[in-house]
Formats: C-alpha cells, structure tokens, sequence
C-alpha cells in the first residue's frame, strides 16, 4: 500500500494521504542527551525539516528549541506514529518519545 508523506506550509504540517496530521508549536517530551544536555528535553517544535517511513512507523526531523535550557536545533530522526492497515496512528504524545508508543 502506498501512503503519500509530505511537508506543507513551509514546515508547520506533516501531512499523510493529503490530511494534516502532525502540527508544530507543540511541546514535545524527548529523552535527554540526543538534542540538548537536559534529562529530559521539552522541546518546542517549530518546523519541520524532513519525513519519512521506516516499515511502518513514520519519523520526523524537526527544528525546535529546549524550553529549559534554550538549545536549538533539529533533532535526530523521531518517531510521530504509525501506519496501521493504511490509516496513521498518533504517537501518545502524553509520556515520553518512545517509538512504541502508540494510541
């Protein structure tokens, strides 16, 4: 099955089959050490850099800046959520950033 991915509005959406999905300015919970030197990252994102699909899950690399101690950046790949028999599943954006994870 084919699934088309794709940026719109010069970063602020992710988009799958034509609907936006995945928004910026939303805080974003990212386990310590890859972005910034916090624990735990909280990270503000605001705008997205690239997006693909590894299997089924689909990642992101998105530009944003820690809330705490203000590094910005653009982040490793990051999982957003899933596509299951066709249909994109949000990651739980409520806990932690955790590629299973999932709603």
């Amino acid at each position: 099955m084919v699934v088309a991915l794709r940026i719109l509005d010069d970063g602020a959406w992710i988009s799958v089959d034509d609907d936006r999905k995945v928004s910026v300015s939303e805080l974003w919970r990212v386990p310590g050490g890859g972005f910034c030197g916090c624990d735990l990252t909280d990270l503000v994102v605001e705008g997205f850099v690239e997006v693909g699909v590894d299997g089924r899950t689909v990642d992101v690399r998105a530009y944003g800046q820690c809330i705490a101690c203000g590094a910005a950046g653009t982040t490793d790949w990051t999982p957003v959520g899933r596509l299951v028999e066709g249909e994109f599943r949000h990651l739980d954006r409520d806990g932690v950033l955790d590629p299973v994870v999932f709603d």
